[in-house]
């Protein structure tokens, strides 16, 4: 579940599910081994937590890859380290 605050709506939360783990190569940031997910990742969702279904912590929403710029398309997080 991807958790944020896009266009202002606060604790909005987007249901996924991880699809890969250790992506690279985006070109999104100076950054390799993303968790990829089918969560919707709005703008204002980056910065905001990627949990599992316990509400642990697995990762900081980053990015969305969509072909025309929504969010549809392909979610990526930094994993957490905690």
């Amino acid at each position: 579940m991807a958790i944020g605050n896009p266009f202002g709506l606060g604790e909005t939360v987007t249901s996924g599910i991880v699809s890969a783990l250790g992506r690279s190569g985006l070109n999104v940031e100076n950054y390799e081994n993303f968790i990829q997910t089918d969560a919707a990742i709005n703008r204002g969702n980056s910065g905001g937590a990627l949990v599992n279904l316990n509400g642990e912590l697995i990762g900081i929403n980053t990015a969305i890859l969509a072909p025309d710029g929504g969010n549809i398309g392909i979610g990526f997080a930094i994993p957490s380290t905690w």
